[in-house]
């Protein structure tokens, strides 16, 4: 079906423009990963979750 995207690719569109936010993510739970709990990057995750809801709905 030619103008059809499949989610996966909308997904994937929307990682990749959240780089910035995914890497400070990325970094907090690195920083101490043999400490990680419940909600300890939660802040980080919040916007990188909010990044790519953003992005998702735009593409």
């Amino acid at each position: 079906m030619p103008g059809r995207t499949r989610p996966i690719d909308k997904f994937a569109t929307a990682v990749a423009k959240c780089s910035k936010e995914g890497k400070a993510y990325g970094q907090c739970i690195t920083a101490d990963y043999n400490n990680v709990y419940k909600d300890k990057c939660l802040t980080e995750f919040l916007k990188l979750k909010e990044c790519y809801l953003a992005a998702y709905k735009k593409w």
